[in-house]
């Protein structure tokens, strides 16, 4: 399978690594937002043919669409205005990689006669190179149309990942779901460690506690339901203890207040009746 590879970014450069050793699939034509970004991915990668432009891109069994989520319209637009992208199989193929837009926002492809999809690895690529050495068992959510499904969850399997199928109107909050996940995580991890500053706890000391208690709750919750795993004053239910807190944390920072009232609410769901909705 020939594999093109729109937007060498660190998603891309990672596939491409992937891609690089895997037998039976090679790395085709490489397009980046510069020329330069294009070779130094070809280079890393030790693998694909680096382009200038879209029209200088020859035909491939599948593309993977790895550019910023505000211009995967616009590629797919680009390529279905060509008739040269035929692909070398029946049923050229287009995968995009993110994780809120659905495989629809490739309608201009899908409507040329593509098969169109959508992946989304489940894990940070701060790091390329990292990334793809870490990538076995990573999970990555696939929808689209059955060939292009098909053709990524096997691609996806065959570098080590675990495909698993994320519905097509339901992609978006399926991504909601993963900010919750990660990202809020983060941001709520920096917020303890400003309170515990704030305290006058010592910098050193509030970053060792964030991960010691970030390691503990992770090794409940890789035990425990979340209901049985949550533990503090809301699972408690010391509602006085929760008034008085949110009274101090309004005087520190109003924005950690409505987000501690918040999330004690959702957590004293949690332990009475096991959701949070």
């Amino acid at each position: 399978m020939r594999v093109n590879v729109v937007g060498a970014g660190r998603v891309g450069r990672s596939f491409m690594t992937l891609l690089s050793d895997l037998p039976g699939h090679e790395v085709g034509d490489v397009l980046s937002s510069g020329f330069a970004s294009a070779q130094a991915a070809v280079a890393d990668a030790g693998a694909g043919r680096a382009v200038r432009a879209l029209d200088e891109m020859t035909p491939a069994d599948l593309w993977l669409l790895t550019v910023p989520d505000d211009r995967i319209a616009e590629v797919a637009i680009s390529l279905a205005a060509s008739s040269r992208f035929s692909g070398t199989g029946q049923c050229p193929m287009a995968v995009h990689c993110s994780g809120f837009l659905s495989s629809n926002i490739l309608a201009p492809l899908r409507d040329a006669g593509w098969s169109v999809g959508s992946c989304h690895p489940v894990r940070s690529f701060a790091d390329p190179a990292l990334a793809a050495q870490q990538f076995a068992g990573t999970f990555c959510g696939i929808e689209g149309d059955r060939p292009a499904v098909t053709a990524m969850s096997q691609l996806v399997s065959a570098v080590g990942g675990v495909p698993f199928d994320v519905g097509t109107e339901s992609k978006a909050l399926y991504h909601a779901a993963a900010v919750f996940s990660s990202n809020f995580t983060v941001v709520l991890q920096a917020m303890a460690q400003e309170a515990w500053r704030s305290a006058g706890v010592e910098a050193g000391i509030a970053e060792a506690l964030s991960r010691s208690l970030l390691h503990s709750t992770t090794q409940n919750l890789n035990d425990l339901s979340p209901r049985d795993a949550l533990t503090g004053p809301a699972a408690r239910g010391d509602t006085a203890v929760l008034s008085q807190q949110a009274e101090v944390l309004e005087a520190w920072r109003a924005e950690a207040a409505e987000v501690y009232r918040g999330l004690s609410a959702l957590a004293m769901r949690l332990k009475q009746d096991g959701t949070t909705g």
